[in-house]
């Protein structure tokens, strides 16, 4: 991995930035860290036939998309999984396998003359089954960029190629490279239905293959073409319904193949979507992998019933992660990977101290008090983890700000309870059915504090073409305590009149989204977008880009074209129910001697200078005669020289900083201002 060095391949990257087993041990929070141990590793094996290699004839030229052969598609979506995975999942496999090629290769062995050649005859390994290097990302770019280079090599065989030879080298090459990873996953992109139509014995042979790898605990994904323009659609029940299974023994919560086929769509389609897209679409939904944040939890719902349940993270901001410091030694030029060491040493002698030695202490009455480790075990524990309802509400309780953390999603697992989805089942459906949510003590894991959550059912959501956009169970939001509540300030609310709605709805109705919903997924934060695309410059010694893709910014001219006049029918609409609203409250501006305006009913605004404008007093004089500044209130306290100023100008002051509910003493009025500073110095 010399070309990509600040990537380890011989270590797990999230370990790097992590303390040590020194680390203090605070109260444990279920975050990131939480996550378990889940790498990941794809292989893509793409079909070149024929018919893959075939460029569709119904293409749009000014659309390049539109004009890319199946293979070169799907080439290409490799390559851009390739690139998200280096950034979101650093210690995640990928690797390319095509088969039907002309030429032959397998790991380690020679084109044609190797042994790999020889064992899996038309099977070219483009790209092993590693974590990507830039050199491996640089070649795949080559491929999908160069028509000459991918011409010499995407060359259909003459002889068809045995679909059980696939399965057996993609069995070898997650046998050899990821024989420990927790999610293993073959991504079959090809349009042919019906392998070795003519020799059942053949068909036979793969379905047995197939099965070796589901032991294994590798998915096959299927990734089928159809060619509308050929009138040819991909038909599963001839073959694939025998070789793709919905899921794996190893995993029984896999997702089910996806029914609809990909299909590159013809220039006069309406939605114009090309085979590229449409695959990078299919390919994305199904490469996330599901993270617990906590497995097999018990999910108590009332006394003598337990479940089991597992808790994911399904909504996450993302942000950039160093995955490791480096350095550049003196003798190299190549940096080299900082492998942290922390040791405690001790403060007079410098010796270092041992873990058994440390003990925590806190301070209370001006006593050290000092616990040992198994007594601040027992301080801390709240119980085993646990999700226990203690009772039932309306939904409609439940307002919308009352959220202190990240929501979790639960769902089913039968690992340890027989019959969990069975009854996880009927109690979502009750809480949809009646409007209602369960509140629930949470405790996440050991050591963790207890929470009161509320458990919202949800139901499943879908998207047009029938994928799965939101699975249904159960959502855990983190209640407030009464701590945690802030009183909102106090204002003054005018409600809109209903001609000023009635107008303003007209504008939102033309500024909503297709369909009124909003995909997070066509809008990648450009920042963290900006980053990673220097990042990959860098690594791949690509020109560094000059201006950063931001599809957040507003579409001026269609917003203006779509929604301008009726703006401006808005802003009449205002003008006129401002006027009507001061007419009847008696807020209108009444011309004062010296020709300005003043508005009437309401507090004279603070002026610009930093003195306070002369405001009437509850006792006739006018406080702030003479008017304090912050720089002389401020100058008369460092010298205890408060009480210099009369009490209509403290109570000026002091309007103008908003203190309130002080007595009429003159007393009173300094302790309150000096007060006021004693608290800011507190807290500055």
């Amino acid at each position: 991995m010399a070309s990509l060095p600040y990537r380890d391949t011989t270590s797990d990257p999230s370990n790097h930035g992590r303390g040590s087993d020194n680390d203090d041990e605070e109260e444990e929070e279920v975050g990131e860290s939480g996550y378990k141990t889940s790498k990941d590793a794809v292989l893509f094996a793409i079909d070149v036939s024929e018919s893959m290699l075939a460029k569709p004839t119904d293409g749009d030229e000014k659309k390049p998309d539109t004009m890319l052969s199946p293979t070169i598609a799907a080439l290409k979506c490799a390559y851009a999984l390739t690139q998200q995975r280096i950034i979101s999942n650093s210690s995640d496999m990928m690797g390319i396998l095509l088969f039907g090629t002309e030429k032959s290769k397998f790991q380690d062995g020679d084109e044609e003359t190797g042994r790999g050649g020889l064992q899996y005859p038309h099977c070219y390994l483009l790209t092993d089954l590693d974590i990507p290097a830039a050199a491996d990302v640089k070649q795949l770019r080559s491929m999908v960029e160069d028509e000459e280079e991918a011409a010499d090599l995407l060359v259909a065989s003459k002889k068809e190629v045995s679909m059980a030879n696939v399965l057996f080298c993609a069995n070898q090459i997650f046998t050899t490279k990821a024989p420990n990873f927790s999610t293993r996953r073959l991504f079959l992109v090809t349009d042919n239905d019906y392998p070795h139509a003519s020799n059942r014995d053949a068909r036979n042979s793969a379905a047995v293959r197939a099965k070796d790898l589901y032991d294994l605990g590798v998915t096959i994904e299927l990734f089928p073409i159809s060619h509308p323009d050929r009138g040819y659609t991909f038909d599963r029940s001839k073959f694939y319904n025998d070789i793709v299974y919905s899921a794996s023994p190893s995993d029984p919560d896999a997702p089910a193949p996806l029914s609809a086929d990909i299909k590159p769509a013809s220039s006069t389609a309406k939605d114009g979507i090309s085979l590229l897209q449409s695959l990078l679409s299919s390919v994305a939904s199904r490469s996330a992998r599901r993270r617990a944040m906590f497995s097999h939890m018990p999910f108590e719902i009332g006394p003598g019933l337990k479940i089991s349940v597992n808790g994911f993270i399904l909504i996450k901001r993302q942000e950039p992660k160093r995955t490791s410091y480096i350095y550049l030694p003196p003798d190299s030029d190549k940096p080299q990977i900082v492998m942290g060491v922390g040791q405690l040493i001790a403060d007079d002698t410098a010796r270092t101290v041992e873990k058994t030695e440390v003990r925590r202490a806190y301070k209370f009455g001006g006593e050290t008090i000092s616990f040992s480790g198994d007594e601040m075990a027992k301080i801390k524990h709240f119980g085993d983890p646990v999700i226990r309802i203690i009772g039932f509400k309306p939904l409609s309780m439940l307002p919308v700000w009352a959220q202190v953390k990240q929501n979790y999603f639960i769902y089913p697992s039968e690992e340890d309870f027989v019959g969990s989805t069975r009854v996880f089942s009927a109690l979502h459906q009750k809480l949809l059915r009646d409007q209602k949510m369960a509140v629930a003590w949470f405790i996440a894991r050991r050591n963790a504090k207890p929470t009161l959550t509320a458990l919202i059912p949800s139901r499943e959501q879908r998207s047009e073409e029938g994928e799965q956009v939101m699975p249904p169970g159960l959502w855990i939001k983190h209640l407030p305590f009464a701590d945690d509540i802030r009183e909102p300030p106090e204002t003054e609310v005018v409600k809109a009149p209903d001609p000023l709605i009635d107008a303003m709805r007209v504008v939102v109705q033309q500024l909503q989204l297709p369909k009124a919903v909003y995909d997070p997924h066509k809008y990648p934060n450009p920042g963290l977008q900006w980053f990673y695309r220097i990042l990959q410059a860098l690594a791949l010694e690509e020109d560094l880009p000059e201006k950063a893709e931001d599809k957040t910014l507003p579409k001026w001219k269609q917003i203006h074209k779509r929604a301008g006049p009726y703006v401006v029918e808005w802003g009449k609409t205002l003008d006129d129910q401002y006027r009507m609203w001061q007419k009847d409250n008696d807020r209108h501006p009444k011309p004062t001697a010296n020709g300005g305006a003043k508005r009437t009913g309401g507090a004279a605004p603070a002026a610009s200078n930093g003195r306070i404008k002369k405001v009437k007093a509850e006792d006739g004089e006018y406080a702030g005669d003479g008017g304090i500044t912050d720089e002389e209130m401020r100058a008369a306290y460092a010298k205890d020289a408060v009480k210099k100023f009369t009490v209509a100008q403290l109570k000026g002051w002091m309007q103008g900083k908003g203190i309130k509910g002080v007595g009429t003493k003159k007393a009173e009025i300094v302790d309150a201002v000096n007060g006021y500073f004693e608290t800011k110095m507190e807290m500055d």
